[in-house]
């Protein structure tokens, strides 16, 4: 497993490497110099700031701004490529994003992963690099996300969930586990993460079973496992959000040759009704996060 402080990564504007974690891998919170790329090959990993938590699938980027403090976590085996991108040529948002990743794109990572610390910045592999970051920029985000609360009272409920999305304990309960009442909870969680307890347990849940599906669990062990009654409501409900059933979504996954997959985490037609706790309904660590 290599680290970025073995790399000479000053010697040039861009430099990355290939690199194989094992399953429970945890980087604490830190941060880079430079902006960062992570591409994951095989495998899910989690990346967490302090107000979001990502997942990052296979054939999809993340890209962390310089400075940005994230922790990496991965449940299973990852193999990923990783880049660092000196700040100067940053012409990303300053904020994480995760996007899709054409087969172009694919190509020029694992190209600027391989390059000599010495490249020729004026020769074939300055025009690469050049291109990977021009080619970036075109790049759909396909947001994967969970916002996070500042407050600690309401991160420990969410991270009580993220750990265990199949927790079948209602609103009251969590409102005490957060030491409130709970209209106060109500109100507060929603001022901080945008959305009602249900809809926030409802991406937990899709988000830990994509993780799930992509490690090859099977979808009736998935569908259990995030706290569905039966398989069948969780395909009605994954078919709702991302528009195939888990099947469909597990056999694109795993063709390197596609070019999009699912995209945002909506949740169309579901109410964001903070009574709506049964575990069959339309309702991370899946991860933290290089």
């Amino acid at each position: 497993m290599k680290k970025s402080a073995d790399y000479p990564l000053d010697t040039r504007p861009i430099m990355g490497f290939a690199d194989e974690y094992p399953a429970g891998f945890l980087d604490p919170l830190h941060s880079h110099a430079r902006s960062q790329l992570s591409y994951s090959a095989a495998g899910v990993m989690s990346v967490v700031t302090e107000t979001t938590s990502f997942m990052l699938p296979p054939y999809r980027a993340i890209w962390i701004p310089a400075g940005m403090m994230h922790e990496v976590f991965c449940r299973a085996p990852v193999s990923s490529y990783t880049l660092y991108v000196d700040p100067v040529l940053d012409r990303q948002p300053q904020r994480c994003r995760v996007f899709e990743v054409t087969e172009l794109v694919k190509a020029l990572i694992f190209e600027v992963g391989h390059f000599p610390p010495g490249y020729d910045l004026e020769g074939r592999e300055g025009r690469i690099a050049g291109l990977l970051l021009e080619e970036i920029e075109r790049m759909p985000s396909t947001p994967s996300e969970l916002v996070m609360p500042a407050d600690k009272r309401l991160l420990r409920v969410c991270r009580a969930l993220i750990d265990d999305p199949a927790d079948q304990r209602d609103i009251d309960d969590w409102a005490q586990v957060a030491g409130m009442g709970r209209r106060t909870f109500t109100r507060l969680f929603r001022h901080e993460t945008g959305a009602g307890l249900a809809v926030w347990r409802q991406q937990v849940r899709l988000m830990a079973a994509l993780s799930r599906l992509a490690s090859g669990q099977p979808i009736t062990t998935v569908a259990f496992d995030v706290g569905y009654e039966s398989p069948s409501a969780f395909t009605a409900m994954f078919h709702r959000v991302f528009g195939m059933p888990p099947s469909a979504y597990l056999a694109q996954s795993q063709d390197p040759a596609r070019d999009a997959g699912p995209g945002r985490i909506a949740f169309p037609g579901v109410a964001d009704d903070d009574e709506d706790w049964g575990a069959g309904s339309l309702n991370q660590k899946d991860g933290i996060g290089l």
